[in-house]
């Protein structure tokens, strides 16, 4: 006896039609032949919930179903065409389905290690692209500059200058794919594509391979790749240098170089973009009554006034100071936080004159004297 169409999908009566493409794609999935090889009742299963997706995902035909269920007019008929349920596939329209399939298709090659269609595969393979991270100083990043790196790749091949044939001589046709690149392949109510397993998508065949690269046109050497480093590049960015990845197969275009870009933090510096920071200590006296200081920055100094009465941990702003924006040619700031530093140790004379500022200003009688040590220690702690 059938089992119920929604229940094959697992969904209500009152499903919609996303929620029964959704199921149908899950099922489809778990359940494929090439997913499960051999495994009879899961080919039985994947062709019930085919079946049901068929009926349920048909606006007229869900309707015919829900009304008549799978004995039509209530005496084993089918409205459909078919003999006792619905079972004639060839009269069956499919154009529904493409996109699912095509989904399903797809996750199912991709899981058997990433080959691609037979369309894309049966072009000229383009080479790989390449990744390189490299570190960088502020200063090369702030100016910008032209640096060289020694990276592994594959080059094209010059004892056959890329055709992988011994002797030059042209590759012939795939015998098993007839040129096609795919093999097509049929499972119970369908069939599909996949890549040539011979010639790997090629469409030809090397019959007499280089012994340098073995056929496949490139071989891996070290190459020094000259890259431009933009002024402003921040950490992480990446630059792209087009054809300087690996060499594509039997003479397909190379792949891309991306160059990772990170910086090695200056001593005494920290960005956050185009901003600059750091910090400087000035003397309790300076803070008090301001002064001009020479501020290091990434090459050389910068004068930057103190103004009277500046408090411990004010943050000053210098303008065009920090990094180039990128593409761009106005930079960022520079922000200097100003610490305070508080003496460790004081002569007689420097404590009395502390003394007698403090007793000017309140903190301290005026009534008390400077006699000792031991009593400045008192006063002051």
């Amino acid at each position: 006896m059938k089992r119920d169409y929604y229940e094959v999908l697992g969904v209500t009566k009152s499903a919609t039609n996303d929620e029964i493409k959704s199921s149908y794609r899950k099922l489809a999935l778990k359940y494929h032949p090439d997913k499960n090889p051999g495994n009879k009742e899961a080919e039985e299963k994947f062709k019930e919930i085919n079946e049901a997706y068929e009926i349920l995902s048909d606006g007229q035909k869900r309707r015919q179903y829900d009304t008549f269920g799978h004995n039509a007019n209530g005496a084993g008929g089918n409205p459909f065409g078919g003999q006792g349920g619905y079972t004639q596939y060839t009269s069956g329209d499919f154009s529904n389905m493409g996109d699912i399939f095509g989904d399903i298709f797809g996750d199912i090659l991709g899981a058997q290690g990433g080959r691609r269609s037979g369309r894309a595969s049966s072009q000229q393979r383009r080479g790989e692209d390449l990744r390189y991270d490299v570190d960088i100083s502020y200063i090369e990043a702030m100016n910008g500059a032209d640096i060289s790196i020694n990276i592994p790749k594959k080059e094209l091949c010059s004892s056959c200058r890329g055709t992988g044939s011994k002797d030059g001589s042209a590759p012939k046709q795939c015998p098993q794919c007839k040129g096609s690149g795919q093999v097509r392949y049929s499972q119970g109510f369908f069939s599909f594509s996949q890549e040539c397993p011979q010639c790997h998508g090629r469409g030809t065949v090397i019959t007499n391979p280089c012994p340098e690269c073995r056929g496949e046109g490139a071989v891996r050497k070290r190459k020094t790749v000259k890259v431009r480093v933009p002024a402003g590049v921040d950490e992480g960015t990446s630059l792209k240098v087009s054809g300087s990845g690996n060499a594509g197969a039997n003479g397909a275009p190379s792949g891309d170089l991306y160059v990772v870009v990170h910086m090695k933090q200056a001593l005494g510096f920290r960005r956050d973009g185009e901003n600059l920071y750091t910090d400087i200590s000035i003397s309790f006296s300076q803070a008090a009554m301001g002064v001009e200081y020479d501020v290091p920055v990434l090459q050389g100094s910068v004068k930057v006034k103190i103004p009277p009465g500046t408090q411990p941990g004010t943050t000053l702003r210098v303008r065009e100071q920090g990094f180039v924006r990128l593409g761009r040619k106005n930079r960022g700031d520079l922000f200097v936080k100003v610490n305070v530093s508080v003496p460790k140790s004081m002569n007689d004379t420097q404590k009395k004159a502390l003394f007698e500022y403090a007793k000017s200003m309140g903190e301290i009688s005026q009534d008390s004297k400077y006699q000792s040590d031991n009593f400045f220690k008192k006063i002051f702690g």
